[in-house]
């Protein structure tokens, strides 16, 4: 079974190139699979292969004293699911692209709190619930009751948070799929004047590991990987994605009309051109011919191809 790490940390980085080549050397080295962001403000990645290889990898990150003691998130994937398809190691502006570079999440966050603390907000009428990932996201599985900002990137949570005021909304309580994000959105309300901000630590990867028979996450948690999302056991989910939009499929999504695997659904059909369906299509005959020749298919550009797919 492929085993799956999640993990990042907020501090200065002063040689991110660096460190990049380092970090993918030794990636290499131990055959993992995923993607690592380098910026001058942190390190955040999600890596997959076997459990030998991931452990020996973080052993060695965390040698380094800027990563002692780094929070690594496991979960796991169908064996016959490669989880990524190659390494991407990156240098970035941004470990979590927020635009707003002011910020340092680093030494001025919300509060962190586990699941239990997590569990009393939810039942406290006069905390808000923010839920700070996209809507397809949320669309897979959230807490009852959370707020959706209704974002398609994270990069518009700052105009979501512009809509909030302290007097209306003086707890807030936030999560996300691990953390990351957070981190910077709880910066946001605290710059906004926000001053009780409670953010779920780990997010809900860390809360379904430790919450135990109180758990209240509804439905799945999707991630951004082949396996679409994770149970509420951390195994991969019963969802699949559509390669033209991105939206997570469920077996009843799987029974439209409009569904032609690797070409659309439901929810993007009548959004594509001919040219794109065209294109999708030809992708798919490729990856299928990959697959018969008993090779993996990485794809062309798909973001130039999903252009213009809400």
């Amino acid at each position: 079974m492929n085993e799956i790490a999640t993990f990042y940390r907020y501090v200065g980085l002063a040689d991110p190139p660096s460190l990049a080549g380092l970090l993918e050397r030794r990636a290499l080295e131990h055959g993992l699979k995923g993607t690592v962001l380098v910026a001058e403000e942190g390190l955040n990645g999600t890596l997959a292969g076997s459990g030998s290889g991931l452990r020996r990898w973080l052993d060695e990150l965390r040698s380094d004293p800027r990563f002692d003691g780094l929070p690594v998130r496991f979960s796991t994937a169908a064996e016959a699911n490669p989880v990524f398809l190659r390494l991407k190691v990156r240098v970035k502006d941004e470990i979590v692209a927020l635009r707003c570079l002011d910020l340092d999440p680093g030494h001025r966050t919300g509060q962190h709190v586990d699941a239990a603390t997590w569990n009393r907000l939810l039942d406290d009428p006069q905390v808000t619930v923010i839920d700070t990932r996209n809507s397809y996201e949320i669309e897979v599985g959230t807490f009852p009751g959370a707020l959706d900002p209704g974002t398609r990137s994270f990069r518009e949570f700052p105009d979501f948070a512009s809509t909030l005021t302290p007097e209306d909304h003086p707890r807030v309580a936030m999560f996300c799929t691990g953390g990351v994000r957070c981190e910077k959105a709880s910066a946001v309300l605290l710059e906004a004047g926000f001053s009780e901000v409670y953010q779920l630590d780990g997010g809900i990867l860390n809360y379904l590991e430790n919450a135990g028979d109180d758990n209240r996450f509804d439905g799945e948690c999707f991630v951004f990987d082949q396996r679409v999302s994770v149970t509420h056991q951390l195994d991969q989910g019963g969802y699949i994605q559509c390669h033209a939009c991105r939206r997570a499929l469920s077996d009843k999504d799987l029974n439209s009309l409009d569904y032609l695997e690797g070409v659309s659904c439901g929810y993007c059909h009548d959004q594509l051109s001919e040219q794109q369906r065209a294109a999708f299509a030809e992708r798919r005959r490729q990856v299928e011919l990959a697959q018969r020749r008993g090779e993996l298919h990485v794809g062309a550009e798909m973001a130039r191809l999903r252009r213009g797919i809400n």
